[in-house]
């Protein structure tokens, strides 16, 4: 698909993510930047802010009606973290929402986060257009199948 059809698909629905920073980490710089570049590419962004547990991610993204939830992790935790917030969206039905997310985690983990059905893991340095079309493929290609 051209990216002019994906984006005339898009502007059908809106498209809605919740960046999220869970746990101690304080280092919110990367979710904002993040944030601000889905919202400049027309996409809705809820920001919860720092310090949210796997629990407060999960019931915001329950009751705003995300289409993904992009978690932001620089602390180490994420083998901790993106499996149980996995884990409550499969317990809430939330089974066509996107979990993907970034920060410093090392490639054997991201693939080991991968089998457990996490979506796309991204690392410092790549460029923000990379994640934004990955979010907005993953809606029309998920969201599409939902309609059929």
């Amino acid at each position: 698909m051209s990216e002019n059809q994906l984006e005339n698909q898009l502007q059908v629905k809106k498209i809605r993510i919740l960046i999220g920073k869970v746990g101690l980490d304080g280092h919110d710089r990367g979710a904002k930047v993040i944030a601000a570049a889905f919202r400049d590419a027309g996409i809705e962004v809820i920001y919860t802010g720092l310090r949210q547990t796997p629990e407060t991610i999960v019931e915001a993204a329950l009751q705003e009606d995300v289409d993904a939830i992009g978690i932001s992790i620089l602390s180490g935790a994420h083998m901790t973290i993106f499996p149980k917030v996995k884990k409550l969206m499969d317990d809430k039905g939330l089974n066509d929402v996107l979990l993907f997310g970034g920060g410093i985690i090392p490639d054997a983990d991201i693939e080991e986060l991968k089998k457990l059905g996490i979506g796309q893991l991204f690392t410092p340095g790549t460029p923000t257009f990379d994640t934004i079309n990955y979010v907005k493929k993953w809606v029309l290609e998920n969201k599409e199948r939902e309609n059929l």
